[in-house]
């Protein structure tokens, strides 16, 4: 169980109550707060749009989420006769199940004592945290793609396609910017992370990875979560005009549920992965009263940024186009994680390393933007000759087809 304390000493049935405690406790936040953050998207955005949004179910309409749920579990549950029965009913737990297991690495407080055992605010610690949140968000493209081939239709597979496409394109430029953060912390464990941004620069700006990583890391993986979790305006796998619904059209009832269930508990789990990589987790001031109650307002403050970040952007931005979506991906956001990488190795090496390769790199993006607007200008240019050609051979049958009509 990696370096918790809770497993250091001989294992107790306390022990074992507390760790299944974690688990119940860790499940049922994580439940209740997608209902919550499906209730706050659409109140935020019917805000937003000037509209009124959920008000029937319960005060402020916040048991709207769970009328839905309710009704979507009695629905009934409609299986293709064409699709592969067992996979087809697999696939919605695959989505969901690595998005609360994410969840569980992932330290939400400090560190509390409970009847003589010491019990970090996570459910677990592992030495190699960072690769099972890579495993594991990497086993959520299998579920997708299973839903689409599952299904015995066109369309759902034609989504589930275009879904592992872009998510495996941006899951290594996501890979790669945590890889700068684990380079300059030195560890693979979640709660090694936060320790290592405790403390401040000067005694006022915070130690976090989002400033001694030099910020291009976080926007990186912004930018490539975001698309990973196919929200706005990344979310082409659900583009209606083009693909019915995308990869779960033939889903219905509690089945079709859980794909959304997966969608924003995705969302909720990968803010607090950013706030524990970039931003300190819990780490924050203490303003008085019990110790332990301090870092866990932080985390929720700083993982509510985020959640409003993303309904944000969902009310003010456009879908973009599929080629503009892995151009961004494969064109951008890999080389410029992949160099930031190399830079951030070269600092921790030498100094004077680090800023020639800085050096290098500012000279070696100018000559490419500048041979990529030169390439454009080019090409703009042969497509008005062309066009031109194309005019001038075509006038001469005109010219010949207006004396014939006269």
């Amino acid at each position: 169980m990696g370096v918790d304390p809770l497993f250091l000493g001989p294992i107790s049935i306390g022990t074992v109550i507390i760790a299944i405690v974690k688990v119940l406790v860790a499940f049922g936040a994580l439940m209740v707060s997608v209902m919550l953050m499906i209730w706050f998207e659409r109140k935020l955005i019917s805000d937003m749009q000037n509209r009124i949004g959920p008000n029937r179910a319960g005060p402020f309409g916040i048991l709207q989420t769970l009328a839905d749920g309710i009704k979507l579990f009695f629905k009934e549950d409609l299986i293709p006769g064409k699709s592969e029965r067992f996979v087809f009913k697999l696939a919605p737990y695959l989505t969901l199940v690595p998005a609360f297991l994410i969840f569980t690495i992932v330290p939400i407080g400090g560190v509390v004592h409970l009847f003589g055992h010491t019990v970090e605010l996570q459910v677990a610690d592992p030495p190699m945290g960072i690769l099972f949140l890579l495993a594991m968000s990497s086993v959520s493209v299998y579920g997708v793609m299973l839903a689409g081939w599952s299904s015995g239709s066109k369309y759902p597979l034609l989504g589930a396609v275009r879904a592992s496409a872009q998510m495996i394109s941006y899951e290594a430029a996501m890979g790669l910017s945590v890889a700068s953060v684990v380079l300059i912390t030195g560890s693979l464990g979640t709660r090694d992370i936060v320790t290592s941004q405790a403390g401040a620069f000067f005694g006022i700006f915070p130690k976090w990875n989002l400033i001694r990583l030099g910020i291009v890391p976080f926007l990186v993986f912004l930018v490539a979560i975001t698309a990973e979790l196919n929200r706005p305006p990344f979310d082409l796998v659900e583009a209606e005009q083009e693909l019915v619904g995308g990869f779960h059209t033939e889903y219905s009832s509690i089945r079709f549920a859980l794909f959304f269930l997966a969608e924003f508990m995705n969302t909720i789990t990968m803010s607090a992965v950013i706030v524990t990589l970039f931003l300190g987790g819990p780490d924050g001031p203490n303003l008085g009263g019990p110790a332990f109650v301090w870092p866990i307002l932080w985390f929720l403050i700083k993982t509510g940024a985020f959640l409003f970040f993303y309904v944000w952007v969902r009310a003010a931005l456009p879908r973009v186009r599929y080629d503009q979506l892995m151009d961004l991906g494969w064109k951008v956001l890999i080389p410029v994680s992949l160099g930031w990488l190399l830079l951030v190795g070269a600092m921790q090496v030498s100094k004077i390393y680090g800023f020639a390769l800085f050096a290098a790199f500012i000279v070696a993006g100018a000559l490419m933007y500048r041979a990529i607007i030169i390439g454009r200008s080019q090409s703009s240019e042969l497509d008005i000759i062309t066009s031109f050609g194309s005019d001038a051979q075509r006038s001469p049958k005109t010219h010949t087809s207006r004396e014939r009509n006269r």
